[in-house]
């Protein structure tokens, strides 16, 4: 699975640039005198796709949210012939996929980014034909980090929910919403478990799943609980749900059965608690967004009454997502901006969270603001001679910035020791919605 930009993008760069810019390019200029010596893939390459590159681009590699990396570059074997393609997606910054502006670097966790000297490196590496070097005198082929048969990235699960029910998408179905479960017995969780981990293994068609203990979107990576932070996850026998939506082309012979797993991992007696997280939803839901409009924007404002942290932010969109924007104006009148996404793309819905949390104080206001496209210069946009509202469908459109938002105050709860109800009440693995948000959601208004 691969955004279909992408794939364009990959198909077209490997014809375009290596066919266009041979070995004899890169050896002379125009008047025949010699340049240095190009970049080869041993010396130079082989290390910005060891630090960047292969914990995803490997035989069975990292699956973030169902996105999947189309091919290994592992090896120069299996790199030489996608050089073209992968100059043109880094000098685009397609990949790595990470969509922050560059503005706001070093300030979130897993950030993904190539320095310019890196990015000139495999661009002037494919325009001299992807030459490859001499291999170091010890080198062997690098083993995949996990087995390729599909295996767990962060090792094997305490325990791992299914579907209780192979579920069947239809030939006809292009979009569904749908609510499953599984089932929790009183066997595999007899008491009450701290999180330490969450990962999915989504089946055909899987966009995203909504689950308070941490859900999925494409492009995520799998939830850790550390440095502090955790939630609990109650005994069995229960039936936990999934809310699920799918979404694949509708014809003949694309119906597939999905039966999507889930694997927890558990924390260590002895491991501290301190940190106490909620999340909120900021929608704004009552857009119009014209035919043709390439630049339509609508905002949201939230009203802190207490002081708190940010800890990360998830905006969005569909197919038309343009662009999102989250700027904090303090009691003091200072403003701030927090996360500005200037690409945002509907196939890499990151999670921002940030490295050091950003403490607020009360009567702070975080403005909100969405970008959509809904021209014909948006290769992803389904109509753009259509009015477009708010909607579930994919082809339709949503605006939302999910928060997370850390308490002030900190707790010292130790892993293993008797769990109390206020506890369970607090850090539950149901994650609350402020109550303007819902109010919004049910009523499908906004601001």
């Amino acid at each position: 699975m691969l955004t279909n930009t992408l794939v364009r993008t990959v198909i077209s760069g490997a014809i375009a640039v290596t066919a266009v810019l041979p070995p004899a390019a890169y050896a002379q200029t125009d008047s025949g005198s010699t340049v240095a010596d190009p970049p080869t893939f041993y010396s130079n390459v082989l290390p910005i796709l060891q630090d960047n590159c292969q914990v995803c681009h490997q035989p069975a590699g990292l699956n973030l949210g169902g996105m999947v990396a189309p091919m290994s570059l592992m090896t120069y074997e299996e790199t030489r012939p996608w050089a073209g393609a992968m100059a043109l997606a880094v000098e685009h910054r397609k990949m790595p996929p990470w969509h922050a502006s560059r503005a706001f670097e070093g300030k979130f966790q897993g950030e993904r980014y190539l320095d310019e000297a890196e990015i000139e490196t495999i661009v002037a590496w494919a325009e001299a034909g992807a030459p490859e070097g001499t291999p170091p005198s010890n080198w062997e082929a690098p083993e995949p980090d996990k087995e390729a048969d599909g295996g767990w990235a962060l090792g094997e699960p305490d325990l791992i929910l299914e579907l209780d029910e192979p579920f069947l998408l239809e030939d006809d179905v292009e979009d569904l919403y749908v609510t499953l479960t599984a089932t929790l017995t009183e066997d595999m969780l007899p008491e009450y478990r701290w999180i330490k981990s969450v990962e999915y293994r989504p089946g055909p068609y899987v966009h995203h799943i909504l689950r308070g203990m941490g859900g999925l979107a494409p492009g995520n990576q799998p939830i850790i609980y550390d440095n502090g932070y955790g939630r609990l996850m109650p005994e069995g026998p229960r039936a936990i749900e999934f809310d699920m939506h799918y979404h694949k082309e509708a014809g003949e012979e694309t119906a597939a059965y999905d039966q999507t797993e889930v694997g927890i991992r558990f924390m260590e007696p002895g491991e501290v608690v301190r940190y106490r997280t909620t999340s909120e939803m900021l929608g704004i839901m009552d857009f119009v967004i014209p035919p043709d409009e390439s630049s339509y924007s609508a905002s949201r404002e939230y009203h802190f009454e207490e002081d708190v942290y940010i800890a990360g932010f998830t905006p969005h969109m569909h197919l038309r997502g343009k662009a999102a924007l989250y700027e904090l104006t303090y009691p003091d009148g200072r403003h701030e901006q927090l996360l500005h996404v200037p690409s945002y793309d509907f196939s890499w819905q990151h999670s921002y969270d940030f490295k050091e949390p950003v403490r607020v104080p009360a009567g702070s206001t975080l403005r909100f603001t969405l970008w959509w496209d809904n021209s014909e210069e948006n290769p992803s946009n389904p109509d753009p001679t259509v009015e477009v509202r708010y909607g579930e469908p994919t082809t339709a459109e949503m605006g939302f910035g999910f928060m997370q938002l850390r308490a002030i105050e900190e707790d010292e709860i130790i892993v293993g020791q008797p769990i109390s109800d206020e506890v369970r009440r607090l850090y539950g693995e149901t994650i609350p919605m402020s109550n303007d948000a819902e109010d919004r959601r049910r009523s499908g208004s906004g601001q």
